[in-house]
């Protein structure tokens, strides 16, 4: 089965009844989603319950009843959004994107400093972090170019051109912020979706040799905190209570939980607050010392059910919209994965990026319910069959 038609094509007309995608919804993908917040909400509470600096009591609840409500509402978006037809996402991707665009503008212009960086839009009741809507907004847009391509046409440089500006004018926006994680996350993405639709390996080449072409200017793009992180990363022993902090006692948690753990809300390194953003970027450290390796192992199983189902739904789609979409969002969730588990081990430097369905923060868990919601349309949709003008050719 190729990705691939002419792209002078059309989409079938398919509707399905409200009935129909009840009975097409994939349940296990939700429950295995959902699974994962119970336990990052467990962990939260778990962090809560630790005492707090100074006379303030500890608050077991503090994180993880907001986290609560923040997936209930995430959960109702993923049902809406899942119950659409997909022709809607494909006719309005460019304009999801150009909105995206917009919205990182607009940060640039307007938006709110917090720790040296200005990444977000204060909307009054709550903050928006538009490069987190980016990360989907350029999966459809991408998508959408790709869909009903030739291979002939994909293996021409001209034809890249779009693609490639698609994804390097919101790196640019972003590393403007500064926001380093976000914007390594955006250009795997991309690239991901690229090989995925058949860009030759020589291209991957040519635009690594421009990204190291162009380091001096991306580091010039950093603030000092962020310099920092970088060489911390290359020798963090050279200020361990400075600098280097973080990953020395991130692994210093990682390592005491041993096999089995030291039980659930029991976590030492935790109650005493060596672990720094406990409930953010570094709570993988929190469930690896209550839980130790074994439930690390089982958390880590069900990251990778969530991404095989991922890819199974991008691979049992029949047209090619669809498959770009499935097969990039799966790719955008398992890069937050990946660069959160190596940052906490020290194996990649500190940027921010946190840990999928678990952290706490709300724009992460609405982006990403919505990336779910846009999955589990794509698979309710997966016999929308995408075909050559005047005809309908199976794929």
């Amino acid at each position: 089965m190729s990705f691939f038609k002419d792209r002078n094509c059309y989409m079938k007309d398919y509707n399905l009844s409200l009935i129909d995608k009840i009975r097409g919804f994939n349940y296990l993908y939700l429950f295995l989603i959902s699974l994962i917040v119970f336990i990052g909400i467990a962990v939260l509470y778990s962090v809560g319950s630790s005492p707090s600096v100074g006379s303030t009591p500890s608050d077991p609840w503090k994180w993880a009843s907001k986290q609560s409500i923040r997936f209930i509402i995430s959960l109702w978006i993923l049902l809406v959004i899942a119950m659409t037809n997909l022709r809607l996402w494909m006719k309005y991707a460019y304009w999801l994107y150009g909105a995206g665009l917009l919205l990182l503008i607009g940060v640039e212009l307007l938006g709110h400093i917090h720790m040296g960086a200005q990444r977000w839009l204060s909307f009054g009741l709550f903050q928006l972090q538009p490069s987190e809507v980016m990360k989907i907004a350029l999966v459809l847009a991408l998508a959408k170019y790709f869909h009903g391509a030739s291979l002939e046409q994909i293996r021409s440089v001209k034809f890249m051109i779009p693609p490639v500006l698609m994804m390097g004018i919101p790196v640019l926006l972003i590393l403007k912020q500064p926001d380093l994680g976000t914007a390594m996350m955006l250009v795997f993405m991309s690239f991901g979706v690229f090989f995925l639709v058949g860009v030759q390996v020589w291209k991957f080449i040519a635009l690594a040799l421009v990204g190291i072409g162009s380091f001096p200017i991306i580091w010039s793009l950093l603030i000092p905190y962020q310099k920092k992180r970088v060489l911390t990363f290359l020798n963090p022993e050279n200020d361990p209570l400075g600098a280097g902090y973080h990953i020395s006692q991130s692994k210093i948690t990682l390592g005491s939980g041993g096999f089995w753990g030291k039980g659930f809300m029991q976590g030492t390194q935790k109650r005493l607050k060596f672990i720094p953003e406990d409930h953010t970027d570094f709570i993988f450290t929190v469930f690896a010392e209550e839980f130790g390796l074994f439930g690390s192992l089982i958390l880590f199983l069900l990251y990778t059910l969530v991404i095989g189902y991922g890819f199974l739904i991008s691979a049992r789609c029949q047209n090619s919209f669809g498959k770009i979409v499935a097969a990039g969002l799966t790719i955008n969730f398992a890069l937050y994965l990946f660069i959160n588990s190596g940052m906490v081990m020290g194996l990649m430097p500190v940027v921010g990026v946190p840990l999928p369905l678990m952290s706490y923060g709300g724009t992460a868990m609405i982006t990403l319910f919505i990336s779910f919601g846009l999955m589990e349309c794509v698979d309710i949709n997966r016999e929308m069959v995408i075909g050559r003008l005047g005809s309908i050719d199976d794929e």
